[in-house]
């Protein structure tokens, strides 16, 4: 928002942000919440989620440092259709939505950058919607490793650099806990993936997206 608004809107901006400290567990808002404004992420990473089923969540993507969160209560409906809560301690900034509409209106490169961002966000969701349909678990498990190696890196011990539980794991590749744990069995076994207590590491990448793409196929 800083890098694309015009100079003589940051005063504008620095007197209506605010930045808020978000412990691990704490939701930003919750699905069915009145839309209050848009968040932007400093440090930390928040987890966006949805009610699938009764008591079931499908966890649509994972945001990080100079991601934006809450931009879905942009619609008509006055409420967030979507939840957001930090799976580790984060800071995020925080705009009120009437001040985020007009620093739409004001800012026309920046309003051009959320369309696009916008657009490949739907263009991911749209396929991670196809997968669930069509892919086997495996498959997602494998892709869902890939997507977390690409966005956070890796350890200088190899392992994913980023604190995601099995339960949240389960939720981003739209599978039952049972089935995610043999799956990740069965890809250890395989020498495709290592394990250390909750953290992993990926072994064999070719192998893993040879998975991915045989199921997408």
């Amino acid at each position: 928002m800083c890098r694309f608004c015009l100079n003589h809107w940051l005063p504008a901006i620095a007197a209506n942000r605010k930045n808020l400290a978000v412990k691990k567990g704490q939701a930003l808002f919750n699905e069915g919440d009145e839309v209050k404004g848009i968040y932007f992420v400093y440090s930390g990473v928040i987890k966006v989620h949805k009610r699938w089923g009764r008591e079931k969540e499908l966890i649509l993507r994972f945001a990080r440092t100079g991601d934006v969160v809450g931009q879905l209560g942009l619609g008509d409906d006055a409420v967030y259709p979507i939840s957001a809560t930090a799976i580790e301690a984060a800071v995020v900034c925080f705009i009120p939505m009437d001040f985020f509409e007009s620093t739409l209106n004001v800012n026309v490169s920046f309003t051009r950058q959320l369309l696009t961002m916008l657009a490949n966000q739907l263009q991911e969701s749209e396929k991670r919607m196809r997968n669930l349909a069509h892919m086997p678990v495996k498959g997602r498990v494998a892709q869902a490793l890939l997507n977390l190696k690409n966005q956070f890196g890796i350890t200088t011990g190899g392992y994913l650099a980023v604190d995601i539980s099995r339960q949240d794991l389960a939720a981003f590749t739209g599978a039952a806990y049972e089935s995610l744990f043999r799956v990740i069995n069965e890809l250890v076994e395989d020498k495709l993936i290592g394990i250390l207590g909750k953290y992993i590491s990926i072994q064999n990448e070719d192998a893993l997206t040879k998975l991915s793409e045989q199921a997408d196929g």
